[in-house]
């Protein structure tokens, strides 16, 4: 079983066309999302639109709360007041722009789905398995205090937009990165692909599970473009898809 997993594509369309392409290249069995279609890019009905038109199963991320449930803020955590002043902009610009039928779409995705192949169960989540917009950082003490709790084996996640997969004993966290906008110092889109394969097919025990994370180029010089156009967006998301950085 190969299940490709996609996060925070943040209304970036030609990052989400080239992850797409790209897997249809993997061999997959299944494509999941772990949330946050929409902010700070450019085109939130698009990647919406494209996301339903394949039938991905998505989970809600905090942008997908916010926009579809019509808040005034997204419910990231921002020290600097400069960061919480743009990331209102994005609320503004996406709220206006996502249509009522995208919005209720927004609002009908799952907080968190389980799903269980050859008996390793996998549950899947946007920020963690206690709050939508917690982040799971690499070696943090909230991840561990969550795989601590975990009763499933393998908890995937996204919301810090940077790839990772970690045993806890004999659980596995995996973070799927982001297609939209990267925090890993490089522009490419990333995602991961969690593959679990069978040491013994008929008993369907023992099952082995391998990640592999990956990197996706994309015209990424574009999507900065379109945001520098816009007039209500900071210019300075376009630094950041330039980048792929978080400040």
């Amino acid at each position: 079983m190969r299940i490709a997993v996609i996060s925070d594509i943040h209304s970036n369309m030609y990052a989400l066309e080239a992850v797409l392409d790209d897997i249809e290249t993997k061999n997959v069995d299944l494509t999941t999302c772990t949330g946050d279609l929409v902010g700070y890019g450019t085109n939130p009905n698009q990647v919406i639109e494209t996301i339903r038109k394949n039938r991905i199963l998505t989970i809600m991320g905090n942008y997908d709360d916010a926009i579809g449930n019509y808040k005034i803020i997204c419910g990231c955590d921002y020290p600097d007041p400069k960061d919480a002043e743009k990331a209102g902009l994005s609320m503004h610009f996406t709220g206006q722009e996502t249509t009522d039928e995208n919005k209720a779409y927004l609002r009908s995705l799952p907080k968190e789905v389980t799903i269980t192949f050859n008996e390793k169960t996998i549950r899947f989540v946007h920020g963690s398995t206690r709050i939508i917009n917690e982040y799971l950082k690499e070696n943090s003490k909230e991840a561990d205090e969550v795989m601590g709790e975990l009763v499933e084996d393998i908890l995937v996640c996204g919301h810090t937009h940077i790839p990772y997969a970690k045993y806890y004993g004999e659980k596995l966290l995996v973070n799927a990165g982001s297609v939209g906008k990267p925090k890993t110092n490089n522009p490419n889109a990333n995602y991961v692909i969690i593959d679990i394969n069978n040491s013994d097919e008929i008993a369907k025990k023992d099952s082995s599970v391998e990640v592999e994370i990956v990197e996706v180029p994309y015209d990424f010089e574009k999507a900065a473009k379109e945001i520098e156009k816009n007039e209500i967006l900071p210019n300075d998301f376009a630094r950041l898809i330039r980048e792929g950085n978080s400040k």
